[in-house]
């Protein structure tokens, strides 16, 4: 399900108490960035190796929504998605505090390998019905994220409208949906187990930590 991907989209500080917690402003627009689709891997129980000697690894669990179509304006989010899943947007923190102040792209703190594991994709319910249940984040077992769509300053129509008008969407583009708080670091040893609703839906073992 994984092979097909085009482009990944990001949406960053998308929850106001996340943006809050890293002591970002909130932003009156969608803020995009993007992951190459290499940093893609599957959530399937096994050990995911992160980077070393580049300071923090933060985890930070989102939705995540698959397009089936071209964009066209006017277009319902429920027309367009055809798939969704979860997935964790690994960040290099210390990486990104110093990229920012330098005004540098994100993409060596955001888009390096295994940085973007998601959950098998399920048939979209409409958006609707994912506001119905939380999204959480467990490490080691215990609750650290837990998050509702409901909560997300821009909505899922808003995303593939801003996104598809800005940059273009089609078969095979997906998109991280943005964070809620509770974000932090996550270290070689640590289990992380995404679930929707208490249903389990994948999970990885922090592996010793590649150079």
């Amino acid at each position: 399900m994984l092979t097909n991907i085009r482009n990944v989209y990001c949406v960053g500080r998308n929850y106001k108490l996340h943006a809050e917690e890293l002591g970002n402003a909130v932003p009156d627009e969608p803020m995009i960035f993007m992951k190459p689709s290499h940093a893609v891997v599957p959530l399937n129980s096994e050990t995911l190796q992160l980077p070393a000697t580049k300071g923090e690894v933060h985890y930070e669990a989102e939705l995540v929504i698959q397009i089936g179509r071209d964009y066209e304006p006017g277009m319902a989010v429920d027309e367009l998605v055809d798939a969704y899943a979860f997935g964790i947007d690994f960040t290099l923190r210390d990486v990104q505090t110093v990229i920012k102040k330098k005004g540098h792209p994100w993409t060596a703190a955001k888009g390096f390998k295994n940085s973007a594991p998601v959950t098998a994709f399920q048939p979209f319910p409409g958006a609707q019905a994912l506001l119905e249940k939380d999204f959480t984040l467990t490490k080691n077992g215990a609750e650290v994220q837990r998050g509702n769509i409901r909560n997300m300053i821009f909505s899922l129509q808003d995303i593939v409208d801003y996104v598809g008008h800005h940059y273009g969407l089609g078969p095979g583009d997906i998109i991280f949906t943005g964070t809620p708080e509770g974000v932090g670091p996550t270290a070689a040893g640590d289990v992380l187990e995404l679930a929707w609703g208490g249903e389990f839906l994948g999970k990885c073992t922090i592996a010793a930590a590649v150079q």
